[in-house]
């Protein structure tokens, strides 16, 4: 029989005060822990969030930049080339209608804020700018509007509208402007490696103008013997002199681009020593608000004008139309008013389908002026 051992039950373990705070401290330290790895992670979260959300906003504007950065004339001037070299038909330029509505809102002529220029001039309604010459040399010239007092009624002409067709080297272009209908001024521009033939074919006109190339604000696909704000004197009177023998019949000129040239004193001053020199009269395009044309003008004693509307910055028909009406405006409320176009096809369609809107006014050479 076998002998019965008691077992002794464990011993239990005595939890001393020592235990206890060595547990509280252990347990406080892993919420710490837990609590700062939690507020670490939701911070680089909402920072990373917001970094995002910057980058986002970045592209955003960069994209947009980029959507309405305006294409400047002289890219228009370079795609325009092919109809220059060859004298084809410009409908190479008629753009998809759904792509076409797109490109409008966003096309300026010449420089970057060529639209703004034109903007202001509209906004602000200004005058015409007409520097005259001095007395001594307008004393025989007839004032531009007649009044004469008859049976207590006054007779009133019509106020004079002169539209300028910009940039003009073809044949065809000639032959289109001819068949608006009504009296349009043409400015051709000099002869160069694109466009050989743009003095020559001037023979026939009696009345046209010089369309001068001037120094941009870009220099991306400007014109041949383009002048330059560093130019000297001698070099622009020698520009200015050939100018006089391959347009014998021309007495004006405006400015092709232009936007650093007619801006710089110093520039205008020496442009305008010449042009007194040659009896030429100068016709500011304000390709710039910035231009100083009429105060080397003044200085000189040489006569210019100024245009008030430009007519195409967009080819729509309907923004077309509406630079019109507003030349007429303008017209109406001076007496008389310049508008500039380009020779495009919707240009020369418009022109000759809005004739109704020219009852008002009288189309005339800017020798009327």
């Amino acid at each position: 029989m076998k002998k019965h051992t008691h077992r002794r039950a464990p011993k239990k373990l005595k939890r001393t005060k020592k235990h206890k705070h060595k547990l509280f401290t252990i347990i406080s330290t892993v919420f710490i822990a837990i609590l700062i790895v939690v507020a670490s992670t939701s911070y680089f979260l909402l920072n990373n969030n917001e970094v995002i959300v910057d980058i986002k906003k970045e592209n955003i504007v960069q994209i947009k930049q980029i959507k309405n950065k305006p294409i400047t004339f002289e890219e228009k001037t370079k795609a325009l080339e092919i109809e220059y070299i060859n004298n084809v038909d410009n409908n190479i330029y008629i753009e998809k209608q759904e792509d076409q509505k797109q490109k409008e809102n966003t096309f300026h002529y010449e420089e970057p804020d060529y639209g703004k220029v034109d903007e202001i001039v509209t906004k602000q309604d200004i005058k015409p700018e007409i520097i005259e010459q001095p007395k001594e040399e307008i004393v025989n010239i007839p004032p531009i509007v007649e009044k004469i007092k008859e049976k207590k009624k006054i007779k009133i002409d019509k106020p004079l509208l002169a539209i300028i067709i910009d940039d003009v080297t073809t044949k065809s272009q000639i032959k289109k402007i001819k068949n608006i209908g009504y009296t349009v001024n043409m400015a051709f521009l000099p002869p160069t490696k694109g466009h050989k033939s743009s003095a020559k074919i001037t023979n026939k006109l009696d009345k046209y103008m010089i369309h001068l190339p001037l120094q941009a604000s870009s220099s991306r696909y400007e014109e041949e013997n383009t002048l330059y704000i560093t130019d000297d004197i001698e070099t622009i009177d020698k520009r200015v002199k050939s100018l006089q023998k391959l347009y014998p019949k021309a007495k004006y000129l405006n400015n092709h681009t232009g936007s650093k040239f007619t801006s710089n004193k110093e520039a205008m001053d020496k442009l305008f020593i010449v042009l007194k020199r040659y009896n030429y009269i100068f016709v500011d395009s304000r390709t710039t608000a910035s231009s100083v044309a009429s105060l080397s003008a003044k200085k000189y004693g040489v006569r210019m004008l100024s245009r008030n509307i430009f007519l195409d910055n967009n080819k729509n028909k309907k923004y077309i139309q509406g630079q019109l009406k507003k030349a007429i405006k303008n017209a109406k409320k001076y007496g008389s008013a310049i508008a500039i176009g380009h020779p495009y096809n919707i240009t020369f369609k418009t022109l000759k389908d809005s004739k109704y809107l020219l009852k008002d006014v009288e189309l005339v050479y800017i020798d009327r002026l």
